[in-house]
């Protein structure tokens, strides 16, 4: 599956939820590889605050963000109708610290989403395949979720707020594509003694009946009833025999479950990877949510690190020492690569034969020799050039120079008798001879080194 934005801006204005402030929400398309992030534009720099579960700071009424004092409220129904409709990469511009309420789930912005249009992208969707069953629980609430292995991303979800107005409520998405039809309008709702509290600390500026399903769990008295009409600007509410304040009709039985499945997809959303796999959500909430997309993030993370790709050596290479010397202008000792075993237009493996015979192990420490990290990152560097010369027709007359280096970790050591194979991949696609890739250098079935490099390719003068 290749990486999907949108085609062009689209606006949408509506009040938050909680502020009550008016919002004017910009979605404009983003790059390959790009993600969700939020830009605030109401801020002195337009900050931006990528869609990332590590950013979490609170999930009280909403999940939260903040980075370097810069926040967002409210995230999940903004990021879920993204998933829902499989757009991956887009910057959400915000002139609030939250996205509009509109009427409390997504359809609004699912509605944007296709006014705006879906493109494919160049760049394949990385996607985390589910091999075994990851766990998260909050002991004190008894909240779990649970993800299995399956053939495509699906959700469940088991609702149980032991009252009698809403008792326990069960919803599933078999499918992304359902989404829209199935859970984008489900909306968001509240208890009426959670309502209360709101109201009384000024917690829920923006609510009106229009965007909140209000369940009338208790005993309203005619004060409090006064109250809500106020709140509401109604002249006369009541309660539905179902329990419910009469100024919404139900989409379907089980939309209290059906918008907490919308919830879970907006919150996982922040692990910054599709998944493919079941989510089976007991009890859901922003809290157990937030922290599962934190756990699988990490889990991402690790496995990628760790992740070796598995080359046959004893195969004939697609490029061999004379063929990479016809292409790249270093000669030895400086020439770092000994063969080429894999390029395409978006990335290149290579392979060096690490030999006590190296001109660097006479005075790197010979006593105990180890090859020096800068040169691991030139073997990176030289695999990459590879990759960026092979884009002109006559690549023996162009030079390859570094722009730039970062995140650059060294893992493990490299000792004579190993064999490093480098693998390097475009983050972006190559433009005006500038290449803008992440390099990683195995040895011994370990990740061994790795960084983000950045090169621009020169013809000889």
């Amino acid at each position: 599956m290749k990486q999907r934005t949108i085609k062009k801006e689209v606006i949408l204005k509506g009040v938050g939820l909680h502020t009550g402030a008016e919002v004017t929400m910009k979605f404009v398309p983003a790059p390959e590889n790009h993600g969700y992030a939020f830009k605030r534009v109401d801020l002195e720099g337009e900050p931006i605050i990528e869609a990332d579960a590590n950013y979490v700071i609170n999930t009280q009424r909403g999940t939260n963000l903040e980075k370097r004092g810069v926040k967002i409220q409210t995230s999940e129904h903004v990021l879920a109708a993204f998933v829902g409709l499989e757009v991956d990469n887009v910057l959400i511009e915000l002139d609030a610290p939250e996205p509009p309420i509109m009427d409390g789930s997504s359809k609004y912005f699912v509605q944007a989403i296709e006014e705006a249009g879906i493109e494919e992208q160049n760049a394949e969707r990385e996607e985390y395949i589910v091999k075994d069953v990851i766990s998260y629980k909050d002991e004190a609430t008894g909240s779990e979720i649970t993800v299995i292995p399956s053939e495509e991303y699906q959700v469940t979800t088991m609702v149980d707020f032991g009252t009698k107005v809403l008792g326990t409520q069960n919803a599933t998405l078999e499918r992304l594509s359902d989404f829209k039809s199935e859970i984008s309008e489900a909306r968001t709702f509240s208890f009426l003694h959670e309502l209360e509290m709101l109201l009384e600390n000024g917690l829920i500026k923006g609510g009106d009946l229009n965007n909140a399903i209000v369940y009338v769990d208790k005993e309203i008295s005619e004060e409090t009833m006064k109250k809500l009409e106020k709140a509401f600007d109604k002249k006369k509410l009541s309660v539905k025999p179902n329990g419910i304040l009469d100024n919404l009709t139900l989409h379907q039985p089980n939309e209290a479950a059906r918008h907490k499945l919308l919830d879970v997809i907006g919150d996982v959303a922040l692990a910054g990877t599709r998944i493919r796999g079941k989510i089976i959500a007991n009890k859901p909430g922003h809290y157990v949510n937030t922290q599962f997309a934190k756990k699988i993030s990490k889990i991402i993370k690790l496995e990628k690190r760790n992740k070796v790709p598995q080359y046959d050596l004893n195969q004939p290479p697609l490029m061999d020492i004379h063929q990479i010397m016809d292409m790249l202008p270093h000669r030895p000792p400086f020439l770092l690569i000994d063969r080429i075993l894999e390029l395409s237009d978006t990335h290149v493996v290579g392979m060096k034969n690490v030999t006590m015979n190296e001109n660097f192990f006479v005075g790197h420490f010979p006593g105990a020799p180890v090859m020096p990290g800068v040169l691991q990152v030139e073997a990176m560097a030289q695999t990459g050039g590879i990759l960026v010369l092979s884009t002109v027709p006559d690549p023996e007359n162009y030079l390859t120079f570094f722009m730039k280096m970062d995140n650059v970790k060294f893992k493990q050591k490299v000792l004579p008798g190993d064999t490093l194979t480098f693998h390097c991949s475009l983050i972006t696609p190559i433009r005006r001879g500038i290449c803008h890739m992440q390099a990683y250098a195995y040895a011994n079935n370990k990740l061994v080194c790795e960084a983000e490099l950045m090169a621009q390719i020169a013809k000889k003068k």
